[in-house]
């Protein structure tokens, strides 16, 4: 088995990267390692000879076309995109450009690619792209995204999401690409570029720095553990319906300021302060457009497929801590050219 993953170095792609490798995979990671792509994540499986690098932008179609090429892949996961909302608000470009004009440049790689093969492996080949649950916009306090739920973006970053899927779904009914899609609801883990909610509040209340919490905290996502993300992709690619969604979720809501509470809890147990971390909490004005509530509905993925998550939202955030007191080596050199602020919107 040969795999291309596209934003293999992020955060999501890294965990499936080493997924994959670690099931006896052959991987080629392409990755052009903007601003959350980091090598480092990759330490586990570099210099393997089951794993390579190419840095490369997927809107480069000479470089898409040559690596498709070479590598000669069974399965292309495509996660390489632009993903931070406060960022998308204050500078949309970067994401239309990435999400919807590097997604019809893969999709165009691999479809040539996919036209020449002989026809066992033409059968054979899958084309998974990775998107959101964000592209469906926000829930009231009731009722779960399901896979026939209408698109309904709120912000930069998911409109760009929701025109790569219809790319991708658009490719599989013209074209016949063997293309599948999955939408995930909030993932958390191990590698996670320190400016999202849960790797921020982490490092600032180990810092002692104030643990900055959008309007009152109310605000609900569902929580996926990374690794069990990585589980689902392969077996999405593997064995998922062309042309079909799968919604993966953990089936882990919890209100913004539980996360935070949770991870002061944790932090207070592993590593104790003179004072509780939660002392450290500060609510601030809101961002624009932001949803109230994301929960997937995850229920065809686990009927059809077999699939569960494995973690609950406690072991896994008393996983998560644990990884980052003992990985210093990995968030330290992001924190001296990254001041722990969120990025994107104006100060």
């Amino acid at each position: 088995m040969r795999c291309i993953v596209t934003g293999g170095a992020g955060f999501i792609g890294s965990a499936l990267v080493r997924h994959l490798v670690a099931q006896g995979v052959t991987v080629l990671t392409i990755d052009a390692l903007t601003y959350a792509g980091n090598r480092a994540s990759l330490r586990d499986v570099e210099g393997k000879h089951a794993h390579s690098f190419l840095h490369a932008d997927i809107r480069d179609r000479a470089a898409m076309d040559a690596a498709i090429a070479a590598f000669r892949p069974s399965r292309i996961f495509h996660l390489a995109a632009e993903s931070h909302v406060d960022r998308s608000i204050t500078g949309a470009a970067d994401f239309i450009s990435t999400n919807v004009v590097g997604t019809f440049t893969l999709l165009e790689a691999a479809r040539g690619f996919w036209a020449d093969l002989p026809a066992a492996e033409k059968q054979s080949f899958r084309f998974l792209h990775v998107s959101t649950d964000e592209v469906y916009g926000s829930l009231g306090a009731e009722g779960l995204f399901r896979e026939d739920t209408p698109y309904d973006p709120s912000s930069p970053y998911s409109a760009s999401k929701a025109a790569s899927d219809h790319l991708a779904k658009a490719w599989a009914r013209t074209y016949g690409l063997p293309v599948v899609v999955s939408n995930c609801s909030n993932n958390y883990g191990p590698y996670h570029f320190p400016e999202k909610l849960i790797p921020l509040t982490i490092l600032n209340a180990l810092a002692g720095r104030e643990l900055p919490v959008y309007g009152a905290g109310e605000n609900i996502r569902d929580w996926l553990y990374v690794d069990d993300h990585a589980r689902a992709l392969d077996l999405i690619c593997a064995q998922g319906r062309v042309g079909e969604t799968y919604n993966v979720g953990g089936r882990n809501e919890r209100r913004n300021i539980d996360v935070v509470r949770a991870i002061c809890a944790v932090l207070d147990e592993l590593a104790p302060a003179k004072t509780p971390r939660e002392e450290l909490i500060r609510f601030v004005a809101d961002r624009p457009g932001h949803d109230a509530r994301y929960a997937i509905d995850a229920g065809k993925l686990e009927r059809e497929l077999g699939w569960r998550a494995r973690e609950t939202f406690e072991t896994g955030i008393a996983k998560t801590v644990r990884w980052y007191l003992d990985n210093d080596w990995w968030w330290q050199p992001l924190r001296a050219r990254y001041d722990g602020e969120r990025l994107g919107l104006a100060r």
